[in-house]
């Protein structure tokens, strides 16, 4: 049941990674709304133990604190919606673990008459699996859409297979902001911002750093720099098998060349020149109205996700970019992804959320039962398989053996736990991608 009228408003975040944790913090506090007697927000976020749990470090990069912060499994979590009362939960993860976490959740609030509204969406530019991840997230009261091109693209999958496209809502990515560029710094400053798995190969990985390292030798006057999500060890919200920092190892970077890590935003406050890949980060450069590049060298291609920005002006090569040319993003493109809103819109890019969930919050007698668009009917060889990562039957319930199903573990089980946490981060970090180069040989 949700908290009481006289208290803060509560809200609670399960994240699977240290990106989505910042993404869905932030989505709490921007989309929260304001209600008379309840100006007070109460966050509680839930990291669902996996391979990439955030590590203390990252969360601390981050910088999005909570009122308190658990490590869970599903179960685990589900449990807790069952015990404590919230107004709002958000689901930052991955799209089997939308779906899991619906049919989980539909089973605990089954016979309730009120429940907290539940909202997901994504972290950034949604490049691939479009179907598939939006069809993983039907069924949630609220599936945010980062900009009017996504909205539109989202409403049409869901009508396009019979399914209510009523919870799709505009929005804006929720961590832009910053002040904007007004010139160049001393020294003038390039910065790389690197992808865990974009591109995916040694080959390719190699080669943009090549390019980056000739750069700084060609430009001795800038500061270049090669902004890092993670440190060696560490995962993201993708898996990084040839991390950046062991690949300079074998370089002879000049002195005006630098490893970065840190807030992108700070990083953001000293650029000049933000060159990617494909990374969110560019739609926060835009919004500042920092030049920014999306590396045209490997190709245009979906499997590097820079396809997303074909329009955008912002396509160049680095042989352009060292012959001194400047990108002129197209104002259009530009507006319908929500970046580089003039007037103060991107405040107001959150208004249509705010009052939804304020209205769902204020309906009479509640809201309705979760209704995902996969049931054990509509998917029947996929469903089950989709829950059962997280431990879960086809109907929401836990399966038999599930981890703390019914008890908080004791100091002894803690301790097994964290041992073997390590164990399977080790295996999935460091000997699979080993036994998967092996296999290519």
């Amino acid at each position: 049941m949700p908290a009481s009228a006289t208290e803060p408003l509560r809200v609670a975040v399960l994240a699977d990674s240290d990106t989505r944790w910042k993404w869905g913090a932030l989505t709490a506090n921007r989309v929260a709304p304001q209600r008379a007697g309840r100006t007070d927000l109460r966050l509680d976020g839930y990291l669902l133990r996996g391979r990439a749990t955030p590590t203390p470090r990252q969360l601390q990069e981050v910088g999005v604190h909570a009122d308190s912060l658990d490590e869970v499994t599903a179960v685990e979590f589900l449990r807790a919606m069952d015990e404590k009362p919230y107004d709002i939960v958000v689901l930052a993860l991955v799209g089997g673990g939308v779906q899991a976490v619906l049919h989980g959740l539909g089973r605990v609030w089954a016979d309730r008459t009120e429940r907290p509204v539940v909202v997901t969406g994504y972290v950034g530019v949604v490049y691939e699996k479009l179907a598939d991840g939006l069809l993983l997230r039907h069924g949630a009261d609220l599936v945010l859409a980062n900009s009017r091109q996504d909205a539109d693209r989202f409403r049409a999958v869901y009508e396009g297979v019979g399914a209510d496209a009523a919870a799709v809502t505009e929005v804006a990515l929720p961590f832009l902001g910053g002040a904007a560029y007004t010139g160049e710094h001393d020294p003038y400053t390039v910065v790389f911002a690197a992808q865990p798995s974009v591109p995916d190969s040694r080959r390719d990985r190699t080669y943009l750093l090549d390019r980056l390292i000739r750069h700084a030798r060609k430009h001795p006057e800038r500061q270049v720099l090669l902004k890092l999500r993670s440190k060696p060890g560490e995962h993201t919200t993708h898996i990084e098998e040839l991390p950046y920092q062991k690949l300079v190892q074998r370089a002879d970077p000049p002195p005006n060349f630098q490893l970065v890590y840190g807030h992108m935003g700070e990083v953001l406050d000293r650029t000049d020149l933000l060159v990617t890949v494909s990374s969110t980060a560019a739609l926060e450069s835009l919004h500042r109205r920092i030049p920014t590049v999306v590396l045209t060298d490997l190709g245009v291609r979906e499997a590097l996700g820079n396809h997303h920005f074909v329009g955008s002006g912002c396509l160049a090569s680095w042989d352009q970019l060292d012959a001194g040319h400047r990108p002129a993003p197209d104002p259009e493109w530009v507006a319908r992804q929500g970046v580089a809103a003039e007037g103060g819109s991107y405040e107001s890019a959150f208004d249509a959320a705010r009052e939804r969930i304020a209205r769902l919050l204020d309906r009479p007698g509640g809201l309705p039962p979760l209704t995902p668009y996969y049931t054990p009917v509509t998917a029947p060889g996929y469903l089950p398989g989709i829950l059962a990562r997280h431990h879960l039957a086809p109907d929401g319930h836990p399966l038999p053996g599930a981890p703390a199903a019914d008890k908080d573990p004791g100091p002894v089980r803690q301790i097994v736990r964290r041992a073997a946490r390590g164990a399977y981060r080790h295996g999935v970090q460091r000997v699979a991608p080993v036994i998967r180069r092996m296999g290519e040989l």
